[in-house]
């Protein structure tokens, strides 16, 4: 399987956005349709082809100092519109961390 971090080909078969990880704490970040980031999915500007995620791939990769490691990934929408992750990596990479750490006592 090829890493999202090395998209060559853009092939979009559903909606999709762009994400990334802030450069100053990490967190997953969203490309936005005002040519910002934001840490809420819900602000993610949706791409529907090949030719508009190209675009705002590229916009993104070149913010270097605000995100880091910009790539595709789908979302889905739901009924009412709000947008979910479109597959298990971005639900984790959503969610957070996928098992508890232990609490110091």
């Amino acid at each position: 399987m090829t890493s999202p971090l090395e998209q060559k080909k853009i092939r979009i078969t559903g909606p999709s956005m762009v994400t990334a990880n802030r450069t100053w704490d990490g967190a997953v970040i969203y490309r936005t349709a005002k040519h910002g980031w934001s840490a809420d999915l819900s602000d993610a500007a949706i791409v529907r082809t090949s030719e508009e995620a190209r675009a705002l791939l590229t916009e993104a990769i070149a913010d270097d100092v605000g995100a880091i490691g910009a790539y595709i990934a789908p979302v889905e929408i739901k009924d009412g519109g709000a947008i979910k992750p479109g597959n298990l990596r971005e639900h984790i990479r959503s969610e957070g961390l996928t098992i508890e750490l232990p609490v110091p006592a």
